[in-house]
């Protein structure tokens, strides 16, 4: 049959993998799949462009072609399946999967000093607290549309900094979004 269905341009690379599509389509017809957003069914496109202005970077087009009939009893088996998954709380899971901010209580105590002599040396022994706010901390984990990052300046620091620079938490972390 043909019909009105979306495209999502590949040819020219102007999906930025925003993923504000995804939430514009209220059938659930695209998903982000390696970054960038896909149709998954015909059978979830109604063919009405929801999708269209939120694209920024006009990624998406209606055309007419053979595709499979828009199928509202499918998409309502998805959303319904969807929304079971959402409520299933997983019984182990990657502390990573899910965007956090992370609200610390600010210590009402006598501030202390940073040395503590021991016998043989005046190093600092006293272990600092983690200074993150908000998790993931990893770019591939973090999801571009999440709240924390709303107005935040980004700084991409490898994995091994925090390990190679003692300090890294007290210079770059504290009181930031990271």
């Amino acid at each position: 049959m043909k019909r009105k269905i979306i495209k999502i341009d590949k040819e020219l690379c102007l999906c930025n993998g925003c993923g504000l599509c995804v939430e514009a389509c209220h059938e659930g017809a695209i998903q982000m799949v390696d970054g960038k957003a896909q149709l998954v069914s015909d059978q979830y496109c109604d063919g009405l462009g929801d999708c269209l202005p939120a694209c920024p970077t006009g990624a998406i087009e209606i055309i007419e072609r053979k595709a499979d009939p828009y199928d509202q009893k499918a998409v309502d088996e998805k959303q319904k399946n969807e929304r079971k998954q959402e409520q299933e709380v997983p019984v182990c899971a990657c502390a990573g999967a899910m965007p956090r901010n992370i609200a610390r209580e600010k210590a009402v105590s006598k501030p202390q000093q940073d040395t503590e002599k021991t016998d043989n040396c005046s190093c600092n022994t006293r272990q600092k607290a983690s200074e993150l706010q908000n998790w993931p901390v990893q770019l591939k984990l973090i999801n571009p549309g999440s709240d924390y990052l709303n107005n935040a300046d980004i700084l991409v620091m490898a994995d091994c900094v925090a390990y190679a620079y003692g300090n890294a938490h007290q210079e770059f972390i504290k009181g930031r979004i990271t």
